[in-house]
């Protein structure tokens, strides 16, 4: 990258930026949470499965599969909430492809809850299996 093109980076460059973004990050998270109450629900959700991710897994594998699960839900969460903000700023008047792009941010959270589910199911059952 030449110098005139890191000047006009805003989080510049380097270890700075990895702050920077980390920084941005939390922002984000701080922003779903107050706004979202999808991904205040979610993360209550993950909240609770977290301990019982614990209980149930019975190996470091199995543990980290179902920490993915509520990760993936919760990453879906994020991105169809940073859809429908910008969509929202666009416009809030119905358009066909404003629509679209919520409902294909909201297909996302379905897709990963659908994966969280089977992931938990599996766990669970496999669980149940060993008593």
């Amino acid at each position: 990258m030449s110098t005139n093109e890191s000047q006009f980076k805003p989080n510049g460059t380097g270890a700075l930026r990895i702050f920077k973004a980390f920084r941005c990050s939390m922002l984000g998270f701080k922003a779903c949470f107050k706004h979202e109450s999808a991904f205040r629900q979610e993360l209550l959700l993950c909240l609770f499965l977290l301990p019982l991710s614990v209980l149930i897994s019975p190996n470091l594998s199995t543990w980290t599969v179902l920490i993915c699960s509520m990760l993936f839900l919760l990453f879906a969460e994020v991105v169809n909430s940073a859809i429908e903000a910008l969509a929202d700023q666009i416009s809030t008047d119905h358009h066909e492809l404003i629509g679209r792009a919520k409902d294909l941010g909201s297909s996302a959270v379905f897709i990963a809850m659908v994966v969280l589910s089977l992931v938990w199911f599996n766990a669970l059952y496999s669980y149940w299996l060993t008593f």
